[in-house]
């Protein structure tokens, strides 16, 4: 589903549209590579393809777009898992933690798990944010593990998400992906 905002940009009645969605996704990519604290309004407005003014008229404050950014991220991760367990026959729960604990190529790892090491600690909206994503994350582990009584298997799908966040961390360390897959393999008897 795409919006399309339409904001008065500086200059007498002239407004613009511009795709929200576009922006978001944009603001996504940025803050996933530079992270919040070094982004700048500057780099947002620009990556974000829009003036300052529709910037604070649309979105409010950057970080108003970084919590937009991280629903909208832990949205799409958990139902991206979830379609990934529905289309595996064989060993769902392994192919969930090999997808969660390896990052994707761009090699910026994780928005939440960025965001819980740089802003949770003083951040008490993005940290409830953050422990809701994480809390999906081993409701979707859960259910995989046993889908007739998912609050059975709630201790093993948090020991597999604290061992899949802990690669991704291992992962942003420069950990060679070696020693990544030695700890993963003992995350097996989590796994039934």
């Amino acid at each position: 589903m795409t919006r399309t905002s339409e904001k008065l940009l500086t200059g007498p009645g002239r407004p613009r549209a511009f795709d929200e969605d576009v922006a978001l996704d944009a603001a996504l990519q940025l803050f996933r590579t530079q992270g919040y604290e070094v982004t700048s309004l500057s780099d947002l407005t620009s990556a974000m393809g829009i003036s300052r003014s529709s910037f604070y008229a649309s979105f409010g404050c950057k970080r108003d777009v970084l919590v937009a950014v991280i629903r909208r991220y832990s949205a799409r991760g958990l139902a991206a898992l979830r379609g990934i367990r529905d289309a595996t026959a064989e060993q769902p729960a392994r192919a969930l933690l090999t997808r969660l604990a390896n990052p994707d190529d761009s090699g910026h790892g994780c928005l939440v798990v960025n965001c819980i090491s740089e802003l949770a600690p003083g951040d008490p909206e993005i940290q409830a944010i953050c422990r809701a994503h994480v809390e999906g994350l081993e409701k979707v582990f859960a259910e995989t593990l046993n889908p007739s009584a998912p609050q059975t298997a709630q201790v093993k799908a948090r020991v597999l998400v604290s061992i899949a966040l802990g690669a991704l961390t291992l992962h942003k360390s420069g950990i060679p992906q070696e020693r990544i897959d030695e700890t993963l393999a003992e995350a097996d008897p989590f796994l039934t």
